[in-house]
């Protein structure tokens, strides 16, 4: 697995996290930045899956499997689930929302990276 995708999906998504509080606190509705944003941090998601995907077919990584594309796969999952329902919310709580999957994708990776190097 490689480190540096996953520290930059970390950090990235933290950074999302604090831009979409900064919005949420503003009382304001979820603007482009945070839209493209949220892209980005979907694509680098997509890239450490398939990193992840030919890390495992090369005969890589750890024994339980289904854990680890568990967490590959619902991290894949949240930000277009949080970006499509704060569309569907344009009043303060759609950047809420955003806040949340922000911060569920840097713990999900962060644990990722535990599973990867087999610690409990």
């Amino acid at each position: 697995m490689n480190t540096v995708v996953s520290t930059i999906v970390i950090v990235g998504s933290l950074l999302l996290m604090l831009a979409s509080l900064v919005v949420a606190i503003r009382n304001r509705p979820m603007g482009m930045v945070l839209l493209s944003g949220f892209a980005l941090l979907e694509v680098a998601l997509l890239v450490q899956a398939g990193f992840v995907i030919a890390a495992v077919a090369g005969g890589a990584g750890p024994g339980d499997k289904v854990t680890l594309f568990g967490y590959i796969g619902g991290g894949v999952l949240i930000p277009p689930a949080g970006v499509f329902l704060a569309l569907a919310e344009r009043s303060r709580w759609g950047p809420a929302i955003l806040v949340v999957a922000g911060f569920a994708i840097a713990v999900m990776n962060g644990r990722l990276l535990q599973i990867w190097q087999g610690v409990a």
